[in-house]
């Protein structure tokens, strides 16, 4: 098969506007910067670069064009001339799927440098220029060809756990999962356990079917394909993976189908945010125990506060060194004051929503996600996505009659 061209700037920039599916995930993409290193790729590596895509630019554009489309299986970035090489690497990762291999050129040749790659960032393979024939069928061969061993690597798993029934634990769960999608550019998979009586499905306007019950139950059934099957697609970078059972049924989930189902969407999300049912079983446990972050959802009551002091010290055993406690509600009337919920945790909590009584049950009876409508709940959801994620939101603009009378937006 004869090698693709090099994509013009043109044509690069139309096809990022038609961003694939997850699962439709090319082989191999390049991005160098001069024709030497582009020739030195064709002529080394003439047997396996036909499916792969030459373009021409940095891992600035790289990063750029992943935003719009799928992963390769394999990255190949050029880092020449960049004031921030690391920094760049860095961005390019937070668009890219857990499982991409990363290959990295560019002009330093120290040892240290190398090593700062391949051991803090995970890049499997790095090559100096200038690139020749024989340097690049050596290092870079074995990569496209699938024989060099990969990192352990796969995306982080947040459960959001709600003390009491009510709590909000859901549009907690929902409302991140969209906004980690849409700030951080990376992979979102939204895990709802919840096999009966689930409503991510209805805040989101889909109806799941019964891929993740078998998944959960019959692990064996499962195969690469899962994620594209079972995953509904809520949008460019997030998907819905969850069950809508009969309240008459039995499902009977297994660990192993439990640790399959995470295996497969750590490897293909960056995050992989769990709506995990309270209280917490030996399924639920074992959910906690693959998470990386615990986010606490609470009322502003007493059996709210017991709960929240219980779940600490359970995340604790689980080994966790990460947990966000979310006062949710806060203002609701009949409910505990802000001071007294503080009293009762002995610390404040990290996250506070106040009480949305129009906002939040329109939004979930329309099938339309809070955050859209809320700029509230979108301020008040900024510490939290930028506990998990390191990104801010941006702030909703103020309409003309707001900025006339000198009130911000709500």
């Amino acid at each position: 098969m004869r090698p693709e061209p090099v994509v013009p700037r043109e044509a690069a920039d139309t096809a990022r506007g038609a961003a694939r599916p997850l699962g439709e995930r090319p082989g191999c993409l390049a991005f160098v910067t001069d024709d030497a290193s582009e020739a030195a790729l064709r002529g080394g590596l003439p047997n396996l670069l036909g499916p792969t895509q030459l373009r021409r630019g940095d891992a600035r554009t790289a990063t750029r064009a992943l935003e719009r489309e799928a992963t390769p299986h394999t990255l190949l970035v050029d880092i020449t001339g960049l004031a921030e090489p690391v920094a760049a690497l860095e961005a390019l990762a937070a668009v890219c799927a857990p499982d991409v291999r990363v290959l990295v050129v560019g002009e330093q040749t120290d040892i240290g440098f190398y090593r700062q790659l391949t051991r803090d960032l995970c890049v499997a393979e790095y090559a100096h220029k200038p690139l020749t024939r024989d340097m690049v069928a050596r290092l870079f061969g074995p990569q496209l060809a699938g024989q060099a061993t990969e990192a352990s690597k796969g995306g982080k798993v947040v459960a959001v756990c709600g003390m009491r029934g009510g709590s909000g634990a859901t549009t907690v769960a929902v409302n991140l999962a969209l906004q980690l999608a849409e700030r951080s550019h990376g992979h979102v998979a939204l895990l709802d356990l919840h096999l009966r009586g689930g409503t991510t499905g209805l805040m989101l306007g889909v109806r799941p079917g019964s891929g993740l019950r078998v998944a959960l139950e019959e692990p064996e059934r499962v195969d690469a394909l899962f994620l594209d099957r079972a995953g509904l697609p809520i949008a460019d970078r997030l998907r819905l993976i969850a069950a809508e059972e009969p309240l008459d049924s039995l499902p009977q989930p297994v660990e192993a189908g439990l640790r399959r189902v995470l295996d497969m969407l750590r490897s293909r999300a960056n995050y992989v945010v769990i709506d995990l049912p309270m209280p917490p079983g030996p399924m639920e446990r074992l959910a906690l125990a693959a998470a990386w972050h615990a986010v606490l959802v609470l009322g502003p009551d007493l059996a709210g506060i017991r709960d929240t002091l219980a779940m600490r010290k359970l995340v604790a055993a689980c080994g966790h060194a990460r947990s966000t406690v979310v006062l949710n509600r806060l203002g609701l009337p009949g409910g505990l004051k802000r001071a007294l919920v503080e009293e009762g945790l002995g610390a404040a909590p990290e996250v506070v929503i106040p009480d949305l009584p129009r906002e939040l049950p329109r939004a979930a009876n329309l099938g339309r996600p809070a955050l859209r409508d809320s700029a509230a709940l979108r301020r008040a959801l900024a510490p939290l996505l930028r506990e998990i994620a390191a990104v801010t939101t941006a702030a909703a603009a103020p309409s003309l009659m707001q900025r006339l009378l000198g009130r911000p937006g709500r």
